[in-house]
């Protein structure tokens, strides 16, 4: 069977296609960001001629996508309209009543500044619910009727309807929906009920004016490439990885593209995960730097974790839809240095991007960046990059870091450059703290995944500065978030809200809600064709202790639900919150405030497979040397050092090396440290780790 994976990212398109007898090719392209069906669809092609097959021969086609996110972040999404319950009309602008900025009278409040739904479009229409679902209030469908033409007058591409309590009660938005089809069909519809059906209703008002403000713009990409995709008949279909790490088809994502935000991202952690099993490693820290920014998972024995409530959004806006935990700071390749008027050393997060890039492109850009200083240390070298295809001048990056940051500090070129890459590799240490120390992990416990173009130049430092065992290197660093997206499975969450108690539970509202979600995850799956014997159902809860305002996420029992079950649940919550917050009080009662159903519909996945076998000598591999700077600790000064430079596709399983060394490839190049050693284990990952202290 031959798959592909798409990972389209705002900079390059990166692609991966597998065969079952073991073949691997990869490619990368850069992106079109006007339309990047078409950067996509030229992508295959390419690979699949680098495959010698035609692209026809495709079995599965898996796509990551940051156009939702994009969408979001640079607020140009749909013109939308609301139909809201009457008296409900402001809930968007007023939030939450929370501050960016507790202590300032001036500042802009984001989904005020960047309204997702203008007030004027913000309809409202007389019907009221109850929490316990009683219609206390009709619907009353005349003024339905006038709200949707007057935003159709209006020109709105997008419609949300988000009612009080619809969570509990979906038949008015139902109502609606029904209305608009037949008022206003060509309009994208977004159901609260159906996107986000929970209680808390402003989360859930701000995920459906989310889904609609991207929706027509997603969901005209989605289509358009899975039409393009049919033609050529690449696949049965496009599945798309979603935030919470699972796959869905272009239908579903088309009618809740939210749910595709931090699609890429999830997928590199994915990946990552998938990496570790490989090796043997399976709880891993995933690092995937980029040009811009660097995102950070932690998978304790290689299983997501999904983000907290308060954690779900993205940009400005709350999203309550499921979201794998893995987080972005602005850190990486294209990082700018500064020196202020203070005399204060920054790096990033501002970012040179692609154009102009860093000084050593010699496409305009003058200000020094990381990759300058990686290149002025001789760790990228002028033929190195993307195997020489891209042509770069050291002495440009050389110049800027020596003007603009050596000068101003009155040191060397060496020690400016060595700040430089020290400063963001710190910011990238306590981005890897504060998700795994401050959350109950030890790092000590952990592998670091080094991923992206930058990941495998940072991996070593940081890996030394936690204390982390061990780096592995992926065979194709810069395509793990392509690799990622054919290692997971079809994956639907329908969650539902029940307010139950430990001390009192409502079994029989538990049983019955259970089973009606698991009716909905089956339902969805054969829709989408996936054969009865390759469908499971996980179950899951949100806790908290009577009191608290937000809840965890516990994994629940299969089975009948019954006082032993909630006993299990119940002390799953206890372990989970000891963890998150290191206390648990197991003399507390415990709500269960919602119940989710996850259907997974299995798809094969990718096998890494083994490579050919060598001896421990490694120096076949070496292409070159050159001087090089490094350091032994960080109390010592920097050093020139002759050093070899290894070709990553001559390097044979049982291939072991010392630092320093840099090791090249077409996607990536990875530094080897002065007190480390790598091992190349039998699947082609690179292991580096500490020599041992004498």
């Amino acid at each position: 069977m031959k798959r592909i994976g798409v990972d389209v990212g705002g900079t390059f398109t990166d692609l991966v296609l597998w065969d079952d007898d073991g073949t691997v090719v990869v490619h990368k392209t850069p992106s079109t960001g006007h339309d990047p069906s078409i950067g996509t669809m030229a992508g295959i092609e390419v690979l699949a001629e680098r495959a010698g097959i035609d692209s026809s021969q495709i079995d599965m086609f898996f796509h990551g996508t940051t156009v939702a996110t994009n969408i979001v972040l640079e607020h140009n999404g749909c013109d939308v309209g609301m139909i809201t319950t009457e008296g409900f009309r402001d809930l968007l602008h007023i939030a939450r009543k929370k501050r960016p900025l507790n202590y300032s009278n001036y500042q802009d409040l984001p989904w005020q500044k960047w309204q997702l739904v203008p007030r004027r479009n913000r309809r409202v229409v007389p019907e009221r619910i109850d929490a316990a679902g009683r219609v206390l209030l009709e619907l009353d469908e005349t003024a339905v009727r006038e709200q949707v033409r007057l935003l159709r007058e209006r020109g709105v591409q997008a419609i949300a309807v988000a009612f009080l309590h619809a969570y509990r009660n979906p038949t008015h938005e139902r109502r609606v929906k029904e209305i608009i089809l037949e008022e206003f069909p060509e309009v994208f519809i977004s159901l609260s009920s159906e996107v986000a059906p929970q209680y808390r209703e402003y989360e859930r008002f701000s995920t459906a004016a989310l889904n609609a403000f991207i929706g027509p713009k997603t969901s005209n990409y989605i289509d358009n490439l899975a039409k393009k995709a049919a033609v050529a008949q690449i696949g049965d279909d496009v599945h798309l990885m979603t935030s919470a790490g699972g796959l869905v088809t272009s239908r579903s994502a088309s009618e809740i593209p939210v749910s595709l935000l931090t699609s890429g991202v999830v997928a590199g952690l994915l990946g990552g995960c998938a990496i570790g099993k490989a090796s043997g490693y399976p709880s891993v820290i995933t690092l995937d730097v980029g040009g811009t920014s660097a995102d950070v998972g932690v998978a304790p024995d290689g299983a997501l974790r999904m983000k907290h409530l308060l954690d779900t959004r993205i940009g400005d806006y709350h999203a309550m839809v499921p979201m794998a935990e893995v987080d972005t700071i602005g850190a990486g390749g294209g990082s700018i240095a500064v020196v202020d008027d203070g005399g204060m050393f920054r790096v990033g997060p501002r970012s040179a991007g692609a154009v102009p890039g860093p000084a050593c492109y010699d496409n305009g850009g003058t200000e020094p960046t990381s990759t300058d200083a990686m290149v002025t240390m001789g760790w990228l070298r002028e033929k190195s990059f993307l195997s020489g295809t891209m042509a770069v001048k050291p002495e440009l990056a050389r110049d800027a870091i020596q003007t603009q940051v050596a000068d101003k500090l009155n040191t060397s070129i060496d020690e400016a450059a060595m700040g430089i890459f020290k400063i963001l590799a710190h910011s990238m240490t306590e981005a890897i703290s504060l998700h795994s120390v401050r959350k109950g992990y030890d790092p000590r416990d952990f592998s670091l995944i080094a991923e992206g173009g930058a990941g495998p130049l940072f991996a070593w430092q940081i890996a030394d500065q936690l204390g982390i065992p061990r780096v592995i290197v992926p065979g194709h660093p810069g395509i793990t978030s392509a690799v990622g997206l054919l290692t997971t499975d079809i994956r639907y969450e329908v969650p539902t809200t029940v307010w139950t108690s430990s001390a009192d539970p409502d079994v029989r509202l538990l049983n019955e809600q259970m089973d009606r979600l698991s009716r909905e995850a089956t339902a969805q799956l054969e829709a989408d064709k996936v054969p009865a014997e390759n469908i499971t159902l996980e179950r899951s809860v949100d806790c908290r202790y009577v009191g608290q305002g937000y809840e965890l996420r516990v994994p629940a029992p299969d089975g009948e639900i019954d006082s032993v079950w909630v006993k299990a649940t119940v002390e799953a919550f206890h372990e989970a919150h000891g963890r998150a917050y290191s206390q648990r009080f197991d003399d507390k009662s415990v709500q269960l405030i919602n119940i989710r159903v996850t259907g997974v519909g299995a798809v094969p996945h990718v096998r890494i497979a083994e490579i050919e076998k060598g001896d421990a000598d490694a120096s076949a591999a070496i292409k070159t040397r050159t001087p090089a700077l490094f350091w032994r600790d960080d109390s010592s000064a920097p050093e020139w050092v002759d050093t070899p430079v290894y070709e990553r596709e001559l390097l044979l399983a049982g291939n072991k090396f010392q630092g320093p060394a840099i090791v090249e490839q077409f996607d990536s190049t990875t530094i080897i440290g002065m007190n480390q050693h790598a091992t190349v284990d039998a699947v082609g990952h690179i292991i580096i780790e500490r020599n041992t202290r004498s």
